[in-house]
């Protein structure tokens, strides 16, 4: 979609006395030439950068059916926009993802001067509850069952990498086989990460075993792979879940998604001790607070400090009293 026909701004934009040379050529090409030229100036792992390609993309179409320049868009128009994502019944948080994404778009269109202001940065955004994720979780006997309930080599290792290791679905279909390897004795996996982020994570043996029964004798090529070769996509895993959970009984099956088995290595490591630290770098979180969001376990009142307090206090009196 080319927005330069609809545009007086648009127009302005080519006088080369307002903007340098390349400045003012790159605003002028159609709005996906300028959305690849936003990606290429950002750190992002491909499975974020389509996010963010569908995201302007959407809003373009929805400017496109109103006949809207999306040069000369305000902050109605942005409210508008997220007020028809959130009639198709969109999570806050996805439309704030969206908006955010869109806001960044703007930015980049400012730096060019392309646009006078930013429409996203006066919208109204949805309230997003910050301490609670919506993604329906699983128990540890549902993921036993999911795993269980796993089809073939293939469909068997990539629930093991969900479950075990916690991985985003683009982070899982992203691997090639070249990203497995050997470090210090331990099994491991290297691959990409949101924000462009180089990560490793060990391999627990089952999903060692798993990848290895599945790869055989082939050393190249994406990591997993579909009946005619080509890389497995993000909507067929979201689609295996499902299915997996229908076997096995799961009561949520159909609202299940990869990230489901991500909430659930998160609340289970956390049950079992790990630390808030461990488990923040073992999924790729730069901040804390987005870990606990993660833990549906955190208000057990079986782990309420007061109890290890109290075990220590009584440690200590029965030292005490041993003396």
């Amino acid at each position: 979609m080319s927005w330069r026909a609809k545009s007086s701004r648009a127009d302005r934009i080519s006088h080369v006395s307002l903007v340098p040379r390349q400045v003012s050529a790159l605003a002028q090409r159609p709005a996906e030439q300028v959305t690849e030229a936003w990606l290429a100036n950002r750190r992002l792992s491909e499975h974020t950068r389509a996010a963010y390609r569908r995201d302007v993309t959407g809003w373009l179409s929805w400017c496109a059916e109103r006949d809207l320049d999306p040069l000369a868009a305000t902050f109605l128009d942005v409210n508008a926009y997220a007020r028809r994502l959130e009639s198709a019944a969109l999570a806050p948080t996805t439309v704030a993802r969206k908006l955010s994404g869109l806001s960044s778009w703007y930015e980049f269109l400012l730096k060019l001067r392309a646009v006078d202001t930013n429409p996203v940065a006066g919208a109204d955004r949805p309230p997003v509850a910050r301490d609670h994720s919506a993604t329906v979780g699983l128990t540890p006997g549902e993921v036993d069952a999911l795993i269980a309930a796993a089809d073939g080599p293939r469909n068997r290792a990539m629930i093991l990498l969900l479950a075990d290791l916690g991985l985003r679905v683009g982070e899982l279909v992203g691997l090639d086989v070249t990203d497995m390897g050997w470090e210090r004795g331990h099994r491991c996996v290297r691959f990409v990460g949101k924000g462009g982020k180089p990560r490793r994570r060990v391999l627990t043996p089952a999903a060692a075993e798993a990848v290895d029964a599945y790869l055989g004798e082939r050393t190249e090529g994406p990591l997993f792979t579909t009946s005619t070769g080509g890389r497995v996509d993000r909507h067929a895993v979201f689609r295996l879940v499902r299915r997996l959970a229908q076997a096995a009984g799961i009561e949520a099956a159909g609202r299940l998604s990869p990230h489901s088995l991500r909430h659930a290595f998160a609340t289970a490591a956390r049950s079992e001790g790990v630390a808030l630290e461990d488990v923040q770098d073992a999924m790729g979180h730069a901040d804390p607070r987005t870990t606990r969001r993660y833990d549906r376990d955190r208000h057990n009142l079986d782990r309420d400090p007061a109890y290890t307090i109290a075990a220590a206090r009584a440690e200590r009196a029965a030292g005490r009293g041993a003396g």
